[in-house]
């Protein structure tokens, strides 16, 4: 059929009036897509443009980043995510920015190709309302965290380190592993309720598969032909979303060590044979362009993630000492730790809210990893040596002046061992955990493995007990801990004391199956000869109006313990 010269001009006209656009990288439109803005909240952009491109998640090839000044002039420059769309046609991007003052901020966005600028927006402003929220958590001194308002806080919680598996192949874990009851919505609500603050979790091939196109042993997620896994992404959003809901804060494991053994390492998108860089996992550390992959996953994370407060802290690596191990040659200390020293770097340049940084080891040190500069807080893991908890991270901070976490703890870490038959010393295990960290100095109390044994045992619940001490601690002394020395007569009982402000507060625990009975000899300033005696195991206190003193001693005679029994002592020396 042929059509008259003015119907081809006519149908032709609106293709041709865009062509000069769709030709030339440019951003075509910013809308703020959430309403009004306020402290500590999540605002956010969407983002239409056209540019040319390879892979629109390599900045090298193509970047869209939020340049902001806020009220008390400090520029920030904010990354942006790709959503959807081609290159050289219309693509959507979004920017996800909490604002940590209340005020009048302006930004602009900026399109970079090929390293060099391409585009901006218009700039504009937003009004930023305060709020009560706390906003993000820092560092403070050995013991604690600081959220930006000054609250003082110190995570008591769990691993809950992935949701339920399918088809789990375990011999006495199967039906655990498999309980649906077992997934963020409903554990994390548990633990909220159960006085819990904090947990742990991974990011691997069957859990948060975010880098993993290939998902192996679960029905939750499905494989991607995208370069991001789009069910891994979305339920990530869901988990910080709920996160945020419920004030729980997350130590994010971005990397497995299992991700880098066996079949995790043949579906890693950092392998060639997926379209990565590296031969091994040891040019995974040491390839230059490996590192460079790895920078644009973080650069991802920090545009789609970074904006929640209830991220606590980026934790590099579960257990880099097994991966280090599992090869021959091994892969050196030296490696591991520059790689370290620059993702840290990166990661501390481009993450505008500063969100701590840790990485954690399983038994071996590496050389160098405990001293990297801006990795927040050192970590290892713990088993069958629960005793060992406080001698440990009296070391470690001794050692090296900066936060020491106990990342997992447990009375066994063999999973050929049927736990029903180590009930009695698993449960006592779990909570000496808690009660040992938190009478020593580490900001978040070591964090028990198991998650689905104690809670099928009814322990989550025992949170409650812990988070009473430690927010008296936390109000009475506003985050300061001076440790000192309680003097008992029976040298078979475990003991730990410290001063929060004016009050004192003494663990003392009889690991023994008998009955025993110890004299108690405090140090105090003033006191009215008063104190109270909280039972750890039932939360019941009680108030004791009267004590031997003698010359600035409270001294108490006759104290009982049943075996396996613990009491934390508590006085006040106004």
């Amino acid at each position: 059929m042929n059509l008259p010269i003015k119907k081809i001009i006519f149908v032709l006209l609106p293709i041709l009036f865009l062509l000069p656009f769709m030709s030339e990288a440019q951003i075509l439109s910013v809308k703020q897509s959430t309403g009004k803005a306020l402290q500590y909240s999540k605002s956010e952009w969407d983002i239409s443009l056209v540019a040319q491109w390879e892979n629109p998640y390599f900045q090298q090839d193509i970047k869209l980043d939020m340049q902001i000044t806020s009220p008390s002039g400090k520029v920030l420059l904010l990354p942006c995510y790709h959503v959807s769309g081609l290159s050289g046609a219309q693509s959507e991007w979004r920017a996800r920015f909490t604002p940590v003052e209340s005020g009048i901020y302006q930004y602009f966005f900026v399109l970079t190709g090929k390293e060099k600028e391409i585009s901006k927006s218009e700039k504009q402003t937003i009004s930023v309302s305060k709020s009560d929220k706390k906003g993000f958590l820092r560092t403070n001194n050995l013991w604690t965290l600081k959220f930006d308002n000054g609250d003082i806080f110190r995570g008591v919680g769990e691993n809950f380190c992935w949701e339920s598996r399918s088809n789990d192949d375990s011999r006495y874990f199967k039906e655990w592993h498999e309980n649906p009851q077992f997934n963020y919505d409903t554990m994390l609500t548990r633990l909220s309720k159960s006085g819990a603050n904090f947990f742990r979790t991974w990011m691997i091939y069957w859990n948060l598969p975010v880098e993993f196109r290939t998902v192996i042993n679960t029905n939750r997620y499905q494989n991607s032909t995208g370069y991001f896994n789009e069910s891994g992404c979305k339920r990530m959003d869901e988990l910080v979303h709920r996160c945020d809901s419920l004030g729980m804060y997350l130590m994010l494991a971005l990397e497995s060590h299992v991700g880098y053994m066996g079949e995790g390492w043949e579906i890693s998108s950092y392998n060639k044979k997926n379209g990565g860089f590296a031969e091994t996992p040891t040019e995974f550390f040491s390839s230059p362009l490996s590192r460079q992959q790895y920078k644009n996953k973080l650069r991802y994370f920090v545009a789609r993630w970074g904006y929640s407060a209830s991220i606590a802290a980026w934790e590099f690596f579960n257990e880099v000492d097994n991966i280090m191990y599992s090869y021959n040659p091994r892969i050196s200390d030296e490696v591991v730790t520059d790689w370290h020293n620059e993702m840290s770097a990166y990661l501390t340049e481009i993450d505008i809210y500063k969100h701590l940084i840790t990485t954690s080891i399983s038994h071996r040190d590496v050389e160098g990893l405990n001293s990297v500069k801006n990795i927040s807080i050192n970590q290892k893991h713990i088993y069958k040596n629960t005793n060992g908890i406080v001698e440990v991270i009296n070391k470690y901070v001794t050692e090296y002046k900066k936060p020491y976490v106990i990342g997992e703890f447990g009375y066994e870490w063999d999973w050929s061992k049927n736990f029903n038959e180590l009930e009695t010393e698993m449960i006592s295990d779990y909570k000496r955990g808690l009660w040992y960290g938190l009478f020593s100095p580490t900001p978040v109390l070591p964090l028990s493995w198991w998650w689905e044994f104690f809670e099928l045992k009814k322990q989550t619940g025992y949170f409650e007990r812990v988070q009473f001490i430690n927010k008296l601690m936390l109000d009475d002394g506003k985050g300061s801990f001076i440790p000192f020395k309680a003097d008992i007569s029976n040298p078979e009982l475990k003991t730990a004391a410290v001063k929060c402000g004016n009050s004192g507060f003494v663990y003392i625990y009889n690991p023994g199956k008998t009955k025993a009975t110890t004299t108690i000899k405090l140090n105090v300033l003033r006191s009215k000869g008063g104190y109270m005696l909280y039972n750890c195991e039932t939360g019941i206190i009680k108030l004791y109006n009267k004590a031997m003193i003698n010359k600035n001693i409270l001294q108490i005679d006759n104290f009982e313990l049943d075996g396996n029994s613990d009491y934390v002592i508590i006085y006040n020396e106004k």
